[in-house]
């Protein structure tokens, strides 16, 4: 069974960016930095409206919405409304760097408080998304911005 499936874009179109996630993301973003990076993999910053169904969640509830910070193969780091039950496995339907919505299998590594009502987590991914590499077309553009607003 394939970990990766592409999918259409048009249903996570339909969902609107909060003005408040933006005011969210720079402040973690201007907060300090720790004295060593412990992260071994280049993150890209993919700001992009996902969707999580956990698999323990009742089927009558709609997908939890994410709004994604960044991305590298192996996870990806949101600003969600809900707090989200760790180590819960589910299916993420996010857009790749080309825009194409992609259904991957993952896993909640965090989630905590990080502003009222808003909180901060990490899924990682149940296999490497090589669809999210620094050499895939679309993370060049991304890696100039990120260089542009340093």
């Amino acid at each position: 069974m394939c970990d990766t499936v592409a999918k259409s874009a048009s249903a996570l179109v339909e969902i609107a960016w909060p003005p408040e996630v933006d005011f969210i993301l720079s402040a973690l973003e201007a907060g300090p930095r720790p004295a060593s990076e412990r992260q071994r993999l280049v993150r890209l910053t993919h700001r992009v409206i996902a969707q999580l169904s956990l698999f323990s969640a009742q089927n009558d509830l709609p997908p939890d919405v994410l709004y994604v910070r960044h991305v590298n193969v192996q996870a990806l780091g949101f600003l969600t409304n809900r707090q989200l039950p760790l180590s819960h496995g589910g299916l993420l339907r996010v857009p790749s760097l080309q825009g194409r919505t992609l259904a991957i299998y993952c896993t909640v590594l965090r989630c905590r408080p990080a502003a009222p009502g808003w909180f901060e987590g990490a899924v990682y991914f149940n296999r490497p998304q090589n669809a999210f590499a620094p050499s895939q077309p679309g993370a060049a553009v991304v890696r100039a911005l990120q260089e542009s607003t340093i």
